[in-house]
């Protein structure tokens, strides 16, 4: 008989499991583990082409853009405070997705765990991918096309992951002090080594603060990504909100500083008009030198953010596959090496055939942001939503921790995610549909399947 923690095929079909049926993490997580993957995620290779785009809708205000860094960073805070209380109640694999099946129903948190296999986590892990193998080219030219690289980097980070979240964590921690390291040396080199820019030249234009907001805070995405390993995490109830806080202060601190050294070097107006801010950064402070470590640098900052995409978005489809039992196989826990083995390799499939079609990858950082950003700000809407009707369906539940002055942080949280998904749905006009129509065929998926009938809690660890 094949051992149930490593198969990947379907067990007998039966109409509800237990959590013995899956197996269960560890607590196994500590704080550095997770600092590095709320650190290493959001530090990815978008704070080298996102200040770009947030300066030419700035309309010449440099103190605006400095302004919307801050307010980014900010309110990215209030939504990690938002989230720590949910994680301190509702510890869980599933982060978003458990909080939503417990808010609305599970049907409603389907749709969200598909958006998040089909659109957000595969999509960026195939992106990021490209990235990586952009650069990877660029150090390297003659080894092999960028798409070699690409697959390499979702098999190398999916592998890693499937190994055991040792590995994965341990990976993540190194890699994430590699890609701070290097953000510091770009900070360094505008900051302190390449000549201050000429008179800034005048920029027309209105400023977009929707606009600007729109690539601020999907610079900042990713800093909800812990809850997914609360159940892992040592502690977590107590722990979760200094680690998700802290870590986001120490992102805006350093995307303020970078953004104060792009501008001493380039100006706003040359900051709207490059494809590439660091890159003329490093090129004006080291030359040929500075592109060649440039290189390196967003190279590592993709692999970082590629392995904690990794690391989280399976630990998502893995509990929906213990709510569904159409994807039973998606739920199993490998107790041995502590990983959703089966979910990642799900996961990794998927982003694979990303990759190997070429999705996203030749149309740039705008159309991933218009594929995926009215998904992402919908559900994480939701989710700031879902902790006021927790409060009110389940009053007597343990809060280890619980948002400061509520409601009104929460409040503010959900007026910024709607916002954010009302901006995103004007700014990103058809591309918002791409992102629509997988949710669609997802809808159609879920006519097909029936909800598992036990006890949610049970079946969330």
């Amino acid at each position: 008989m094949t051992d149930s923690s490593t198969s990947i095929s379907s067990p007998p079909p039966l109409t509800t499991y237990s959590r013995a049926d899956f197996g269960s993490p560890r607590k196994t997580l500590g704080i550095a583990d997770v600092l590095a993957i709320t650190v290493g995620i959001v530090i990815g290779a978008g704070i080298f082409r996102a200040p770009a785009l947030v300066a030419g809708a700035a309309g010449g205000d440099e103190a605006l853009l400095l302004a919307a860094w801050g307010l980014g960073g900010l309110l990215s805070i209030i939504g990690a405070l938002c989230y720590a209380e949910l994680a301190s109640a509702y510890p869980n694999m599933g982060g978003d997705y458990h909080f939503l099946g417990r808010a609305y129903g599970q049907r409603t948190a389907f749709f969200y765990a598909w958006a998040r296999l089909a659109v957000i986590q595969t999509g960026s892990l195939a992106l990021l991918a490209y990235v990586f193998a952009d650069y990877v080219v660029a150090i390297l030219p003659g080894s092999g096309p960028p798409v070699l690289w690409a697959a390499i980097a979702v098999i190398g980070v999916s592998a890693l992951n499937w190994l055991g979240v040792r590995q994965g964590a341990t990976a993540q921690k190194w890699l994430t002090v590699a890609e701070v390291v290097g953000l510091i040396v770009v900070i360094v080199a505008g900051l302190l080594l390449a000549p201050e820019g000429t008179a800034p030249r005048p920029v027309s234009g209105e400023s977009a603060l929707g606009m600007m907001m729109i690539f601020v805070l999907l610079t900042y995405g990713g800093w909800n990504e812990a809850v997914y390993v609360s159940a892992e995490m040592k502690d977590a109830p107590r722990r979760i909100a200094p680690v998700m806080v802290g870590g986001l202060l120490i992102v805006t601190v350093l995307y303020l500083l970078a953004n104060m050294a792009f501008l001493r070097v380039l100006g706003i107006a040359g900051m709207a008009e490059s494809d590439a801010v660091a890159a003329a950064v490093m090129d004006a402070a080291m030359g040929d030198v500075g592109a060649a470590i440039l290189s390196v640098i967003i190279a590592v900052a993709a692999l970082t953010s590629a392995n904690a995409t990794a690391l989280t978005g399976a630990r998502t489809t893995c509990a929906l596959g213990r709510r569904f039992s159409l994807l039973s196989w998606l739920g199993k826990w490998d107790e041995k090496r502590d990983t959703p083995g089966n979910a990642m390799i799900a996961q990794g499939a998927i982003a694979l055939l990303l990759v190997l079609a070429g999705a996203f990858a030749r149309n740039g950082f705008q159309l991933a942001v218009d594929y995926t950003a009215p998904v992402f700000w919908l559900f994480l809407f939701l989710t700031g939503l879902s902790l006021f009707v927790l409060r009110v369906r389940e009053p007597d539940r343990p809060r280890p921790f619980k948002v400061p002055l509520y409601p009104i942080t929460p409040a503010i949280f959900c007026a910024t995610t709607a916002y954010l998904l009302w901006s995103s749905v004007t700014y990103t006009g058809w591309g918002a549909f791409a992102g629509v129509a997988v949710l669609v065929v997802g809808g159609a998926i879920l006519m097909f399947m029936t909800p598992n009938d036990d006890d949610p809690e049970e079946m969330a660890l």
